[in-house]
């Protein structure tokens, strides 16, 4: 049997219920495994104190500190009238820094007994402000006795672990619940290979699990995290190898354009010349095309590095060589964009079967959930039969009554709003298993796509086509500096007395019933900013148009209108009818007005820095310059400001991208783009640890190469069928 029984165990078992009931629904720690795999945020030295003065606002923290005075007071309340109430403050101190610890009524009596001046202890609980100072309410507490009380082992080492706590329980329970654990931590089976563990000079497995919980030194702790890294870089690089593997194995049909057919009349009708790098990237889609088994390729570019001319002469080398085209897009608006412009882009060579059509025309349909019946209808037909060489849709491509005649390849559009179930569904319509192309704006770096896209080649378009303007971006702070806010408004003004268009973009639609219960998070109170619910696109727009826009033509768009009243909107923005569009981030992914000159970000600091970038490559699309301004009213040393400030002051993706990394923690990241690694990235850092994840990525590579089923290697077996289970599994099937 390949489990291990020891780190099977439930923990109900070994802890009891109560404590695996928390540890469950509040840490995710169901077994034995679990807990020996939830490693210490950072080390306390016993004979150090924390500094207090760097603490965060509204987290649970926990400090080791020394009580340095204590006072009893007593006062009248409501209910204690006759002064009989008692509240008991006691300060402590790292030696540079001070915080009050304060604890109310009936619970003064036991920390007035023990934290006397002097006592060292564990003090945790959420950090507030009052009058001004740092202080924790009623903290959980745990005395640092020198003497014989405690069990020795527990503060033997100097190093004193501190764990990710709840307010339900704290890090030294967690501590004390591993210690009881930690004997089953010689049953691990370890997953890496002995030759790989040997070559690199890492611990074994229980050695690395027995020092990151109870080091002696600093030293144990560096080893054994360089050991539990590679763990993790490495089985999430085995499970994308054996998918990248699998996927060879599969058949398909391959597809070689004719060189006098449909792409050979397109290329020559095209009034510019392709850049560099959409020549080099166009090579690289054919010479996947061309083989017998399907293509997975990432196509990363900046928003408007001309992904959709290198997808659309994919799309024609296909259909030259006898199949059909597919493209997903994430929206109805950018189905019908897209189907606009390819539309545009071929001429007559998108009217085939009509009058006046080319001869090596094909026909080109959209396909989307809102369309009438008899256009429907129609386009399903000219699928089954194959006269329509390219299909452009949203999600009801992949219905069950669509068909197509041979579909050959699969262009996704924005990777991160599709779904796997709907991506295995659109591959299922093929005979044979389609080629897949995914296309994204939001750069990705080279080592979250190594890890997150680890199952698809990547290729990167990273030069702006020719006549692309370049994008000036301003912070406007409109609480330190109000004019600045009026000037933004002014600016907009000119932009259009020009004759160009701009955008205003809200976080909300302005709708929805404001129920701070539902919002479920508290904001963390960096300013009264903060406090207020963001800006709403139907308030921005109703006061801009009474106020500093009054006169020129404001309409809004937002996700909740029918896609009919949307795609009108956009016809009419599109078509210069409108000076202003007030939205929300409907417009982030390829919306494209060339004439739109002007962006203004209301509450900046609520978007995440690759999706301001995303919003801002919405200007300057045309000849004449682009202008992005973000609004916020976050005070100047928050970290809020801090980024926007990098998003003004750099136009290149990929280092946002990395910035956007290094400022949220990985899980996010990875989270947000798959949320299957989540859980398994606990000492893996992804920026950091670059040369890890590349060198994990060749040796598991080698590794499947040589023994695919992973026969010879069970603790390696053990360790992926953790990481996947069933969910995880799907979500590795981006492809």
């Amino acid at each position: 049997m390949d489990l291990v029984p020891a780190l099977q165990e439930p923990l109900k078992k070994v802890l009891g219920p109560a404590t695996a009931k928390v540890m469950a629904e509040h840490l995710g720690l169901h077994t034995v495994g679990d807990l020996l795999h939830h490693y210490p945020r950072r080390y306390e030295e016993r004979g150090q104190l924390t500094h207090l003065a760097d603490l965060p606002m509204d987290e649970h923290v926990t400090v080791v500190a020394q009580v340095a005075d204590a006072r009893l007071h007593t006062f009248a309340s409501a209910k204690a009238p006759r002064g009989k109430g008692q509240r008991l403050e006691v300060t402590i101190t790292d030696g540079s820094g001070r915080l009050q610890l304060v604890f109310f009524g009936n619970g003064v009596h036991k920390p007035h007994k023990e934290l006397l001046p002097g006592t060292r202890a564990m003090f945790a609980g959420k950090v507030s402000v009052f009058n001004r100072r740092l202080q924790l309410s009623h903290p959980a507490y745990e005395l640092l006795r020198g003497d014989g009380e405690e069990a020795v082992e527990t503060w033997a080492g100097a190093l004193i672990p501190i764990y990710p706590a709840t307010a339900k329980l704290e890090s030294w329970k967690i501590g004390k619940a591993v210690q009881t654990v930690l004997p089953s931590a010689q049953e691990a089976l370890d997953p890496l290979p002995d030759t790989l563990r040997e070559g690199r000079g890492l611990l074994p497995l229980p050695e690395a699990l027995l020092k990151i919980h109870r080091p002696h030194t600093k030293a144990d702790i560096a080893d054994a995290r360089a050991r539990l890294k590679w763990d993790e870089a490495f089985v999430l690089q085995v499970a994308l190898a054996r998918r990248r593997h699998a996927e060879t194995q599969l058949p398909a049909v391959p597809r070689v354009p004719r060189p006098d057919g449909i792409l050979a009349a397109f290329d020559d009708r095209l009034p510019f010349t392709l850049t560099e790098g959409q020549r080099k990237v166009s090579e690289e889609v054919f010479a996947d095309l061309a083989t017998a088994h399907p293509m997975h390729r990432l196509l990363q570019g900046e928003v408007g590095s001309g992904k959709t001319m290198v997808a659309l002469r994919a799309m024609l080398a296909v259909v030259d060589a006898g199949g059909q085209a597919a493209m997903l897009a994430p929206t109805e608006v950018l189905a019908q964009q897209h189907h606009r412009s390819v539309t545009e882009m071929m001429g007559e060579l998108a009217e085939g079967g009509m009058l006046g059509g080319a001869e090596h025309a094909t026909k080109v349909v959209l396909l989307t959930g809102s369309m009438g019946t008899a256009a429907r209808r129609q386009a399903l037909l000219d699928l089954a039969t194959g006269e329509a060489g390219i299909v452009i849709g949203t999600h009801a491509l992949i219905e069950d009554k669509v068909q197509f005649h041979d579909l050959g390849l699969v262009v996704v559009d924005e990777q991160h709003r599709f779904g796997v179930e709907q991506r295995d569904a659109l591959r299922g319509k093929g005979k044979q298993p389609p080629h897949l192309l995914v296309m994204t704006a939001t750069p990705i770096p080279r080592t979250v796509a190594m890890t997150v896209f680890g199952d698809l080649e990547t290729s990167v378009l990273d030069q702006l086509p020719a006549g692309r303007s370049p994008i000036a971006s301003h912070v406007v702070p409109a609480a330190d500096k109000p004019h600045f806010l009026a000037r933004a408004w002014e600016r907009v003004r000119e932009e259009v007395a020009n004759g160009h268009q701009a955008y205003v973009v809200c976080p909300r639609i302005g709708d929805e019933e404001d129920d701070p219960k539902k919002s479920g998070k508290k904001k963390s109170p960096e300013d009264e900013a903060e406090k207020r619910p963001p800006l709403a696109v139907l308030d921005v727009a109703d006061q801009l148009g009474r106020g500093p826009l009054r006169g020129l033509a404001v309409e809004v768009l937002h996700g909740r209108m029918h896609p009919d009243d949307k795609d009108a909107v956009m016809r009419r923005f599109a078509a210069g009818e409108t000076d202003v569009l007030v939205a929300t981030t409907v417009i982030e992914v390829g919306v494209n007005v060339p004439n739109a000159t002007a962006m203004v970000i209301m509450d900046a600091d609520r978007f995440g820095v690759s999706q301001l970038h995303q919003l801002r490559g919405r200007v300057g699309r045309g000849s004449a310059p682009g202008l992005c301004l973000l609004v916020t009213e976050m005070p100047e040393a928050s970290a809020a400001r801090q980024r926007l400030g990098a998003v003004a002051s750099t136009l290149d993706g990929f280092e946002l991208s990395r910035i956007d990394l290094e400022q949220r923690r990985e899980g996010d990241v990875l989270g947000q783009a798959q949320s299957g690694a989540r859980s398994s990235l606990r000492v893996l850092e992804v920026i950091e640890d670059e040369e890890v994840i590349a060198e994990a990525r060749q040796e598991a590579a080698a590794v499947v190469a040589a023994d695919p089923e992973l026969r010879q290697l069970p603790g390696l077996r053990t360790a992926l069928d953790a990481l996947l289970d069933e969910e995880k599994e799907q979500y590795l099937e981006k492809g």
